[in-house]
């Protein structure tokens, strides 16, 4: 069957499938107020995943990220990473997890298939990552990243979403972590969602800021390889980690999108800042669906904008990233 591909020739070959939007830390740019939920949720199973992931393998997807909320919290979560990891086409298994349960479980995820993991850290200071996170999980969430690497994952991120005048000095902690650390950490453009517009004008800070530091510093811009994502890529000869830079109001951030959404609830998102979700869960209920289920996919794609509408502050349907993984 032929790949996804949209009418600007861009080819889909990464999905971000959530599997839940629960989380039970309370980041002040995300839930600040906890996870709400909107009455009795319900999630994919793990046989719709299964067919999810199939469908998507036959049009070319080789790389799925399971993501939340905190897929963690899924008391089938191992189940759906071996489901992902049944599937030969799928050659990269990853996940984001804000990490408190990594310690326990890194080396069961790690057996079940899991090969690529990114951690939310948004400092390394224990006291501002309580004040960002909402919970004194610091220590935890370091052990879990330790673990993660004894188990021998091929590639650990960590993410700190970029807040001015909380984490934006935090770049020389972060260079020291990394000196003896095979880790790349990734500071992410605070992006603004519906339910946070204040929160973003207070927040916002240019990636440029830290690239410019970078620079400075005798870091150096990685020339991006044609399956990289959208991250700046930066690398120093003293350092094992590397840094990476995440900034959706850069220009042409959009030229190269290869990742599509499905949310928690079976929902095909074209944009992570789109307007309205396209309902797959009809056509998940049994197997001899998939042909029709492929023909919708191929359908929508031609309905994906150029780019998103960010810098206009249309933020889509989207209340937090948790809504649809992000």
């Amino acid at each position: 069957m032929s790949d996804l591909l949209d009418d600007f020739g861009r080819k889909f070959n990464y999905l971000r499938l959530s599997i839940t939007d629960v989380c039970n830390f309370k980041c002040t740019y995300c839930l600040p107020d906890g996870y709400q939920p909107e009455g009795k949720p319900h999630f994919l199973r793990l046989d719709e995943i299964g067919r999810i992931v199939n469908a998507f393998a036959k049009v070319g997807t080789k790389k799925l990220r399971i993501t939340g909320g905190e897929p963690s919290l899924r008391k089938d979560f191992t189940d759906i990473i071996r489901t992902v990891a049944d599937n030969d086409a799928i050659e990269t298994i990853a996940t984001t997890t804000n990490g408190y349960r990594l310690e326990k479980h890194a080396k069961t995820w790690f057996d079940a298939g899991l090969r690529h993991i990114n951690v939310s850290v948004d400092s390394l200071d224990p006291r501002q990552f309580h004040q960002i996170t909402g919970e004194n999980k610091f220590q935890d969430v370091m052990r879990g990243i330790d673990a993660a690497l004894d188990a021998g994952f091929e590639r650990i991120k960590v993410n700190a979403v970029l807040l001015k005048d909380l984490n934006d000095s935090d770049l020389p902690k972060f260079t020291d972590w990394l000196k003896d650390r095979p880790i790349d950490v990734r500071f992410i453009e605070l992006m603004e969602t519906g339910l946070h517009h204040n929160y973003f004008k207070a927040h916002h800070l240019s990636g440029d800021v830290i690239k410019s530091r970078l620079l400075a510093q005798g870091w150096l811009h990685q020339v991006p390889k044609q399956t990289d994502g959208p991250a700046q890529n930066f690398c120093h000869p003293d350092y094992q980690g590397r840094f990476g830079l995440i900034m959706p109001y850069s220009n042409d951030f959009c030229k190269t999108c290869n990742r599509l959404r499905v949310s928690s609830k079976g929902k095909l998102h074209l944009c992570l800042f789109t307007e309205s979700g396209i309902d797959l869960r009809d056509l998940l209920q049994h197997d001899n669906q998939q042909d029709e289920l492929i023909a919708r996919l191929h359908e929508q794609l031609h309905q994906k904008k150029a780019t998103h509408d960010l810098h206009q502050g249309i933020t889509g349907v989207t209340k937090h990233l948790a809504s649809i993984g992000g």
